[in-house]
């Protein structure tokens, strides 16, 4: 099912009430029919309260249990027009920005909700990355260079994984990793990139192993020195990101939400040619049906009763 508004006017229309988004949600989680998500199973009572009961194990459960809107609570009206206004903003939301626009009665709930959404941004058990790719390490954050293979003070080192089409880039994936160690690498890129891939890096030694994992491995140049210019999509991207969250977001992001700001960018990378709005949408409200509940203690845990350690 594929059905979605053109524009925020058939947004308004089409779920301008609770019955209308909880209909919708219903369909996008369970297309074929209601299954439990305990014992799997499909026979159902529908209670007069909204909730559903298996008739196998007796487990009551709603159309919003294990999904991003577990617990909240304002209207579905109100998170649908959420998702209408994040997934169509070509370089991202702010907090602020959103709760004028919604109406919020709190800075802290567009904040909370806005990281609901990220966490959102990338469907679990999403495609890995085909054909030729370029895979590069970036720092972000800090003042001074950091030191490859090794951490560096108020710095996150992101793994850049850009797929080749052409001269241009395909899609990408990113990943945070604690180091350039061989053991960092290749967990990183055994989860973003499918095996028989044909994977072109620089001449570090943490990357030596990728052959034998499976993949074609092309090394551009053995002595490769940190800040050539030898994987040109990937240090465009590694550009384009630290201006993103330098503009967009102020450089204003901890380290510990560094990763979930990292999928919005991919979401919206990934996306970035797509002409429906409405697409985006759908997208978006499909991922934050299967991603899980994330409560707000446990978003706003690193940075609550205190400012971020470092900012990016």
């Amino acid at each position: 099912m594929e059905t979605y508004p053109k524009n925020l006017e058939e947004l308004e229309v089409n779920f301008s009430t609770e019955e209308a988004c909880r209909k919708f949600l219903f369909e996008l989680r369970w297309p074929d029919g209601f299954r439990c998500p305990v014992c799997g199973g499909s026979d159902v009572w529908v209670l007069t309260n909204g909730l559903f009961k298996c008739r196998n194990c007796s487990r009551k459960t709603s159309v919003i249990a294990c999904t991003v809107f577990e617990g909240t609570r304002k209207p579905l009206v109100t998170w649908f027009r959420m998702i209408w206004w994040v997934a169509g903003q070509k370089n991202g939301a702010s907090a602020l920005g959103l709760k004028r626009i919604l109406g919020l009665g709190s800075y802290e709930t567009a904040w909370t909700w806005l990281h609901k959404l990220r966490r959102a941004m990338v469907r679990p058990g999403q495609d890995r990355l085909t054909g030729t790719v370029q895979v590069d390490e970036t720092f972000i954050g800090g003042v001074k260079p950091g030191k490859r293979g090794r951490g560096a003070e108020g710095k996150a080192l992101v793994l850049i994984i850009a797929q080749e089409k052409g001269k241009a880039t395909g899609r990408i994936r990113l990943r945070r990793i604690a180091d350039a160690s061989s053991d960092s690498l290749e967990a990183a890129i055994k989860e973003t990139v499918e095996p028989g891939t044909l994977i072109k890096t620089d001449g570090w030694a943490g990357y030596n192993g990728v052959k034998g994992l499976g993949y074609e491995h092309k090394v551009i140049r053995k002595t490769a020195d940190v800040g050539d210019n030898l994987l040109p999509l990937c240090h465009r991207e590694a550009s384009l990101i630290k201006r993103w969250l330098g503009g967009t977001h102020q450089g204003a992001v901890s380290h510990e939400h560094l990763g979930y700001y990292l999928d919005e960018y991919t979401f919206r990378f990934n996306r970035r040619k797509s002409r429906s709005r409405g697409l985006l949408f759908f997208r978006l409200l499909q991922n934050a049906v299967v991603v899980g509940h994330t409560g707000y203690n446990e978003i706003a845990l690193s940075v609550r009763g205190r400012k971020p350690k470092h900012k990016m």
